[in-house]
């Protein structure tokens, strides 16, 4: 079928949630992409974040044939090996405590939201100014963005919004909260590290005021910024953390990984999920674990976003490049989302605008110096060349 008649389709039976870019994608490989007129794109997006293994990668592949011919799905109700070894290796690899798989990230932000709750009861939860913790209603509760919430109020109560200052934070946190949900890089609003002394105040606020301190590690964890997790970074242990988009290699699973003190706080019926966890999603995560707790590989991240950064910086055109490891944004004095457009169209390079001005750059961890320095030459042509707005 023709792009054409797919763009039909869409108009006539999809809800319009999403703006496409006018180009069918219908294979993958490490870093690239194939269209269906056969164009071959470099992929500086990875799916915003899920394929941090790179597309296909063999290991995966593998995982999920093998593990698709002999069981697919079985409900939480009975035990299946994938997804006990899966939650074996999150706990150990993070916080030591339990884990709770659902299906995206937006479903472990709930959970987590859930359990801080439970565990405090009445307890309010305090986020930060310019986070996104997803689109369903709790997490969208804690995202406070206006042009996300306003549409659909009245939101869940009990969320307090604070400046990313450790001052307002501190005084935003006592006795009746019962949990902070930060990032520890803002991903969805511009990749916007957050202070060491931020996570530090927030660690110590919930320290004195019997809360919980929940990192969003959706998008920074499995990889994404150098270490598996990006508070090895930081200097400050969470209570629990969420994380998803990469954790499946490309298929869909989310996570709540708790530390030793919330392990307990659920009880059986307290949450669940039809899907979750499920032997296919878990073998394919397994499989996207082995490759990315590799130290070789996560050396190469912190070492390649240095490289993408410094070349953004040195191109005519950009700004406030920041970031960590390859989770990388910048500022353009141009209409962000028209730049990634001609990048797409012209250079064949798959970019990502989270706002007017701000392009992300989000490639697969398996990523090589020389396609650091590839997409590095497209972003300048397409700098060059893109009008200024």
């Amino acid at each position: 079928m023709s792009l054409a008649g797919l763009q039909a389709i869409e108009a006539a039976h999809v809800l319009p949630t999403y703006a496409r870019q006018p180009v069918e994608l219908v294979r993958g490989a490490g870093t690239r992409v194939w269209d269906s007129d056969g164009n071959e794109y470099l992929d500086f997006m990875a799916g915003i974040s899920v394929l941090n293994v790179g597309h296909c990668h063999p290991r995966v592949v593998e995982a999920v044939r093998d593990q698709a011919g002999r069981l697919t799905h079985a409900t939480n109700l009975f035990y299946t090996e994938p997804a006990m070894r899966l939650a074996k290796r999150l706990a150990e690899s993070s916080l030591g405590g339990k884990v709770f798989f659902c299906n995206s990230g937006a479903e472990a932000n709930e959970a987590a939201i859930k359990l801080v709750r439970k565990a405090k009861p009445g307890g309010g939860i305090v986020v930060v100014h310019g986070a996104f913790h997803g689109r369903t209603y709790g997490a969208l509760s804690a995202t406070p963005q206006e042009s996300k919430q306003a549409p659909f109020a009245p939101l869940v109560p009990g969320f307090t919004v604070v400046a990313p200052e450790p001052a307002a934070l501190e005084a935003a946190v006592g006795e009746d909260t019962a949990a902070v949900l930060v990032e520890v890089v803002q991903g969805e609003t511009g990749v916007h590290v957050m202070p060491d002394e931020l996570l530090a105040a927030a660690r110590a606020a919930c320290d004195r005021a019997g809360a919980a301190l929940v990192f969003d590690e959706i998008q920074t964890g499995m990889g994404r910024t150098g270490t598996l997790w990006a508070y090895e970074q930081v200097g400050v242990v969470p209570d629990a953390l969420t994380t998803a988009k990469a954790l499946g290699g490309g298929l869909p699973i989310g996570a709540l990984v708790t530390g030793e003190r919330l392990a307990d706080v659920f009880a059986p019926g307290d949450h669940g999920s039809t899907f979750a966890g499920g032997p296919l999603v878990a073998a394919a995560a397994n499989a996207a674990f082995d490759v990315l707790e590799d130290p070789a590989l996560l050396a190469s991240v912190r070492e390649l976003g240095e490289r993408l950064r410094e070349g953004l910086r040195g191109l005519p055109g950009t700004s406030d490049v920041r970031g960590r490891g390859l989770m990388v944004a910048f500022e353009v004095a141009q209409d962000a989302p028209g730049l990634v457009r001609r990048a797409l169209l012209e250079q064949r390079l798959i970019l990502n605008a989270t706002g007017p001005t701000t392009v992300r750059l989000l490639p697969p961890l398996i990523v090589a110096a020389g396609e650091i320095d590839d997409a590095l030459a497209r972003v300048g042509r397409v700098l060059a060349a893109a009008p200024v707005a």
